[in-house]
Parts: C-alpha cells; structure tokens; sequence
C-alpha cells in the first residue's frame, strides 16, 4: 500500500476510533463477527491494530475485513464550582427585606432541589442538544470532543456545589481542558449565569433565594479529582507546562499525577518550548517554584519535600545567598 493510502487510512481511524467487526477473512482464527474495540494504532501496511472488548488484539485489513465505525463512547466530565446566593427573606407584614442574607454552598444544601429545577427551567429550547455548547462557537477540538455541558447543583461533602456535567468523547487534553473551563468560567460569570442570578427562585413559602454560579475573587472550577482528591502541598498549581530537560519537549504536568502529558503545542526548538512553557505559567499564574515542585511531585509523589512549593522557594533562597557570599 502506497504511502498516500496508509496516511489516508491513519487520518481516517486515529487512535480510540470505535469500530464494530461484522466479518474478517482470516481462516485461521477470526475475531468473531459483532465484536466490538477501539483502535490501538494504524501501521505501515495500512492494517488496523485494534483492542478488541473479548481481549483479542488481531488487526483488521482494510478492504478484505468488513467493520462499521461507531461514534465514540461519551464519557461524564463533571466540574466543581462553589455556589453562593442572596436570600431575601419576607418580614411579618408579608414585604421582602432590603436587606439581604448572604449564603454560602453549606446553607444552600437545603435548596438542593429548588436551585437544581431553577437551573434545569432557564436552559434554552436551541440547548436541548448541546446546552451551553451550543453557544461555544469555535470549530476546534474542544467544539467536537465535548457533545454536550450543562449547569445543575450537586451535594458533596457537606456542601451545594455548581456542577458543569459534560459529555466528552475521548479525552481532553491538558490544553483542551484549559480552554473549556475558560469558556465555561465565562458562562457562569457574564453569560448563561449572569441571567441566572437575576431569576427569583421562591423558596420558604414567598421568600426569594438569588444564586451565583460564579462570584468572589478565589473561587475557580475543577475537576472531581482536582476539587475532592487528596491534599497536596498549598500553593500547587492543577496545571503547569515544563520542557523535558534532556530533548526539550513540551510537556504539560497535572496536579496529583504521574508523569506528564505531551503538549499539542510542543515545536521542534527547545528555546522556542522553553518560551511557550514560561507564556503558559505566566498566563496561569504559576511561579518558578511551583513549576519545580510540580515537576518533583510528577516524577517522584507529591508527598515529598520538593513537591512543596515553599520548600523551594526556601533552596532557592538559600543557593542565591551562597552565590552572594
């Protein structure tokens, strides 16, 4: 098979495309019809190297196999954000307050289900598909591996949170990730939840219950392991962005994981890494230390000393005063 095709064929089932075997030519021991995999890899010679769900890894020939490609599993993505609210309470003679009574997401657990159907009632007919992906209005990859996001509410330790539930096919990578809490960030604060907040919901029989999806300067949205993992040290980053000291290789590294992820915009220049790399940080705010301790904790856990930003910030301190004597 010419290279053309082979490139072809590697551009048409990418790693994780879902394919259901209906017949293989192989007389010897086939992959029984109906089975279901994934693409592991596209080779040379055009063959697809699947993972197939019965634990067979036989590949398919394109052309001499028959095979249908199914569209891609969605998974759940859930993000966590805190949920604050003004309550305005009525008085003895039946008038709201002026004033109003500030709640935080352990207050409003007793208006789990009030907030969850105010939320579900102020989505859109055009989001009954796609939710507020229907507004996102980028052909990217973020556009086509999130199907769907939607806001509800959600109890968890104690506490109401706002909850953006989306529906991925695939995995986000670490910059995917990045720019879809962006984008939901800014829906919560000056887009679907700035209409939001303005909608009364009335609870306790006429009083009028107010929420914010987003409000107060720390707040921020994480992922279900980034908001109710274990602790890391304070001051840890969910993300920053490193070259590999020996080839130069953009990576990105994720709080509380092993290893690293390669970044979609690593180039073929060190220098040119390197410069992205400290854009990055400094777009996340991520400082020097932070970066070694995330790269410490990545590669040897993130319960040792070095995982800790301020105890870096303490060798640094200290290797700078002994250049200064």
């Amino acid at each position: 098979m010419d290279r053309k095709m082979v490139k072809f064929i590697q551009e048409q089932y990418p790693p994780g495309t879902r394919i259901r075997l209906n017949s293989m030519s192989d007389p010897y021991s086939p992959v029984p019809a109906g089975i279901e995999g994934i693409v592991d890899l596209v080779d040379d010679a055009g063959q697809l190297h699947m993972k197939w769900d019965n634990g067979r890894t036989l590949a398919i020939i394109p052309g001499e196999d028959s095979f249908t490609v199914l569209p891609p599993k969605l998974e759940t993505l859930k993000l966590y954000a805190p949920l604050t609210a003004e309550l305005y309470e009525r008085n003895c003679y039946g008038d709201l307050e002026d004033e109003s009574v500030e709640l935080d997401g352990r207050s409003l657990l007793i208006y789990q289900d009030q907030i969850a159907a105010a939320l579900l009632k102020n989505r859109n007919p055009e989001e009954a598909e796609r939710g507020i992906m229907r507004w996102y209005g980028k052909l990217n990859s973020v556009n086509d591996k999130v199907h769907s996001a939607v806001f509800t509410a959600e109890a968890r330790n104690g506490q109401l949170w706002g909850v953006a539930e989306c529906r991925v096919a695939g995995k986000l990578s670490a910059e995917e990730l990045v720019v879809l809490k962006n984008y939901l960030a800014g829906q919560m604060s000056d887009g679907w939840g700035e209409g939001f907040e303005q909608q009364e919901i009335r609870v306790n029989d006429g009083d009028e219950l107010y929420v914010h999806l987003k409000n107060g300067d720390n707040w921020s949205i994480q992922t279900e392991q980034e908001r109710f993992g274990p602790e890391f040290a304070e001051g840890l980053p969910e993300l920053c962005f490193s070259t590999m000291p020996g080839t130069g290789e953009l990576i990105c590294i994720k709080r509380g994981e092993s290893g690293y992820y390669p970044s979609n915009w690593n180039t073929s220049s060190r220098e040119h890494n390197r410069q992205i790399a400290d854009e990055q940080n400094q777009r996340l705010g991520v400082t020097p230390a932070q970066k070694e301790a995330m790269m410490c904790g990545s590669m040897f856990g993130w319960n040792v000393p070095g995982a800790d930003p301020a105890f870096v910030e303490e060798i640094q301190k200290s290797r700078n005063h002994r250049r200064e004597e």
